[in-house]
């Protein structure tokens, strides 16, 4: 059972402190349970689980249901919002506590050093003068102890807002790019100057995989068709565009060779013969089309890709799995 947990923690990257020690636990106890089965519904594609998911689960995760997939993505969003607003509001707190301490500590400083230099015309003790130089050290380490929760509130912060970001830029069942992310990718490039093209790729027959066989092999379908896409595209930016639909994003690169890195992707997905885990049935044949073309000087995101939309469906009207180009 320990190996069970020390496993899971370490697929997760997660401390072994207690809270995540007794998640793993209730994850290992209980592998066909609903919140196994909700766990591996959120870390399907190879994502892993933080300790904003784990506190999400714990609250939304009975034994009577299990959360959609969507449902666990709002809660867990809503809760890394909540979480990342109340530190920033207790961020700016200690600033200003630390803003209005530093002044204090300057006048005092200035009050006792002005009592030290009229020593010589006063009754002031030894005793006085240690007294003194005693409380300024002490304000000194205070400051210093606020300063270091200062910056360990910073990196935390940093760390979330750095979280919430990838969150909102990457599609959780294939950990691609999302939507988002390639509107943002395109504003980035075009803002540099670079030369762009775009490919919109449209999984063939998608529907019949997801009626025949369901949704969880429809998700493995997409799964597979986008790492295919991302390793044959490297260095460019491959983002799922919407249901069975991926886009990539190219920069710096000639259309011709862009087109030689999509047929070589859809080449290795049409020679591919997928089969069923569970039965070792063949699935049949998966294949992708797509439309490519490079995007003009000073053109929006939206007819760049609308006219690669429209290569896409002309390469279906033409019986699918090939590319189009213009």
């Amino acid at each position: 059972m320990f190996d069970r947990v020390r496993d899971f923690l370490t697929r997760n990257a997660l401390g072994p402190d207690p809270v995540n020690y007794e998640f793993g636990y209730r994850i290992a106890s209980n592998p066909d349970g609903d919140l196994a089965r909700a766990v591996e519904e959120l870390t399907d594609g190879g994502v892993r689980l933080t300790r904003n998911d784990i506190e999400a689960l714990g609250g939304v995760v009975s034994t009577a249901s299990t959360p959609t997939s969507a449902g666990q993505r709002e809660a867990i969003g809503q809760m890394l919002v909540a979480q990342t607003q109340m530190q920033v509001e207790g961020f700016q707190d200690l600033v200003a506590a630390m803003r209005n301490e530093a002044r204090d500590f300057g006048r005092d400083l200035a009050a006792k050093a002005n009592a030290i230099r009229d020593i010589s015309a006063s009754s002031v003790s030894v005793t006085d003068i240690v007294r003194l130089t005693s409380a300024m050290i002490e304000r000194v380490h205070t400051t210093e102890e606020q300063l270091e929760a200062a910056t360990r509130e910073a990196d935390e912060l940093r760390q979330k807002l750095e979280e919430a970001r990838d969150n909102a830029q990457r599609d959780p069942l294939t950990g691609l790019a999302n939507r988002r992310a390639f509107e943002e990718g395109y504003a980035e490039r075009q803002a540099r100057q670079a030369s762009i093209a775009v490919a919109v790729c449209d999984i063939d027959h998608f529907k019949r995989v997801n009626d025949g066989f369901g949704h969880a092999v429809g998700d493995r379908v997409l799964k597979a068709i986008g790492k295919a896409l991302a390793e044959h595209c490297d260095g460019h930016l491959v983002a799922r565009y919407g249901g069975e639909e991926f886009v990539v994003l190219f920069a710096d690169i000639a259309l011709d060779n862009a087109r030689a890195l999509l047929e070589t992707a859809r080449e290795e997905v049409a020679r591919k013969r997928y089969r069923l885990r569970e039965t070792d049935a063949p699935l049949g044949e998966v294949t992708f089309s797509a439309g490519l073309t490079a995007a003009r000087e000073g053109e929006s995101v939206g007819d760049a890709f609308e006219r690669a939309d429209g290569l896409l469906y002309a390469a279906k009207a033409d019986g699918r799995n090939c590319l189009k180009i213009g």
